[in-house]
């Protein structure tokens, strides 16, 4: 119900327009989508981040859960 509630989305949101979308020409529906779904892929199994310890957010969730148990 505050504007904070957002801040993770458009964060991420302004992250994919950066990294991703840029200075490219625009491309048809379909092209658009591909790219966006790689770069979730690549967000989230790649791209490292270093308040994540330097891991990918599945590298990080991985680890912290198996440390957990």
């Amino acid at each position: 119900a505050t504007c904070a509630d957002n801040a993770p989305m458009e964060n991420f949101f302004g992250l994919l327009k950066q990294e991703m979308y840029y200075g490219d020409p625009l491309v048809s529906y379909e092209e658009l989508k591909k790219r966006i779904e790689e770069y979730i892929h690549y967000y989230n199994h790649e791209r490292i981040k270093l308040k994540l310890a330097g891991q990918s957010p599945i590298q990080y969730r991985t680890s912290t859960s198996q440390s957990a148990v």
